[in-house]
């Protein structure tokens, strides 16, 4: 590069450790990762995120807060002039340690929810994690510390998800991240939860009328990056106004994704194996982010090159140059490349408009190491075409809407 590209955002796994067991764990977490950084690595690492210009970082896992020098970590990042958030399992946050954290300077939180109790505690492997969850909010709360939450959406939690934004809006979140399950670690494992992407039809019009009374009601929907994509409700989900639609991945150009071990990608999502430019042991972060060919793969964007990689639907898609296929993260986990992403509203539309289907399935399993992903194959059918008993097949007379939403007409407005 000739010239030096600033980045705002890390996201930083300080440990694998971790007290869950997600069915849908794409870092495979558990056991503590082989050579995570010491406490002098850390704190270095800190300077250096300091001085490549990052404003803000998010302490992940595992689950971070069984690394016993986290709150070191946090403090140090505080006292560099960088926002400091974490997101948790919840699962033994206390509430002394919720103050512990409001003295460390860590400013926010985000505690994931991925359905009611037993849904919940099914996917994230171990019960009473969705008693913890809410008993951390709480103490959160007590502490002073603003908190949202995150919710995977699959085939186990989309028939909740009105209760689920019930549960946490009176527990007093802010925000609502969602985003969609894909395969990657566990959840390649379990692709069985995955949502099929003509099941995105029955989905998207839900979730829509979810967030428009959210967003009413105080609390800011913030979607995923493999959510979306240029359908009727692009907008309303993006946050309303007339420049809130997806515009292309930002690996590499907003964000950065940091390993317990040192290593460095283009956004934290991103297999280990593909997408790492190096390790903070080996070069600089600086280094690093200047000169490894594994962070530079978007900075094509708004070029004839920026769309090189598109293949399959995507390639002849008319959003083929803004959106360059999407969530990288997403297709390549599917398909073991990026380029082609089968999670798109606009697409899913389109296809049923030719009368096609979409449907996958997985044709190479993963290999078993945090951050992998198999391969699936993609067939497309007739669209009404019948399809194999499926237990967990999802349809929008699944969903389960409280009381206090019966008889009354969403407010949504289609765009795009």
């Amino acid at each position: 590069m000739t010239e030096y590209r600033r980045i705002s955002y890390a996201v930083w796994e300080i440990t694998l450790t971790c007290n869950l067991a997600c069915q849908h764990c794409g870092s495979r977490a558990g056991h503590t990762r082989s050579h995570e950084l010491t406490t002098e690595e850390a704190l270095d690492l800190v300077r250096q995120l300091a001085e490549v210009g990052i404003k803000e970082v998010t302490l992940i896992g595992g689950e971070a807060f069984l690394r016993p020098d986290w709150l070191d970590i946090a403090r140090a990042i505080t006292d560099a002039g960088m926002i400091c958030g974490v997101t948790t399992g919840g699962y033994g946050i206390t509430l002394d340690t919720a103050q512990k954290m409001k003295d460390a300077g860590i400013k926010v939180v985000s505690v994931s929810v991925d359905g009611l109790e037993t849904t919940h505690d099914r996917l994230r492997g171990k019960p009473g994690s969705w008693q913890w969850a809410f008993r951390t909010m709480g103490h959160l709360k007590q502490a002073g510390i603003p908190f949202g939450c995150n919710t995977q959406i699959n085939r186990l939690s989309a028939p909740e998800f009105p209760r689920i934004y019930e549960k946490i809006r009176d527990a007093g979140v802010f925000a609502w991240q969602i985003q969609l399950t894909v395969p990657m670690g566990n959840a390649a494992d379990n692709s069985e939860i995955l949502l099929q992407p003509y099941e995105l039809l029955e989905l998207y019009p839900r979730v829509a009328r979810v967030t428009e009374r959210a967003r009413r009601e105080g609390v800011d929907v913030q979607p995923g990056n493999n959510i979306g994509y240029y359908g009727p409700y692009e907008r309303l989900l993006r946050g309303g106004d007339a420049w809130t639609f997806w515009q292309g991945c930002s690996a590499g150009l907003a964000a950065r994704g940091i390993e317990a071990d040192g290593a460095i990608k283009g956004c934290p999502s991103l297999p280990t194996a593909a997408y790492t430019g190096g390790n903070i042991r080996d070069r600089s972060l600086r280094q690093i982010i200047e000169e490894a060919e594994e962070l530079r793969f978007n900075l094509g964007a708004g070029t004839p090159k920026g769309t090189d990689h598109l293949w399959g639907f995507c390639k002849t898609c008319e959003f083929a140059e803004l959106c360059r296929g999407g969530c990288s993260w997403t297709a390549h986990v599917f398909f073991d490349r990026r380029g082609n992403n089968p999670y798109c509203h606009h697409r899913a539309l389109k296809q049923a408009e030719r009368g096609i289907r979409e449907r996958f399935y997985l044709d190479r399993p993963a290999a078993g190491i945090p951050f992998d992903n198999g391969q699936f194959a993609l067939v497309e059918e007739p669209f009404h075409s019948p399809l194999a008993n499926d237990p967990l097949a999802f349809s929008a007379d699944a969903i389960q809407w409280p009381e206090s939403w019966q008889n009354k007409t969403p407010v949504l407005t289609p765009t795009i």
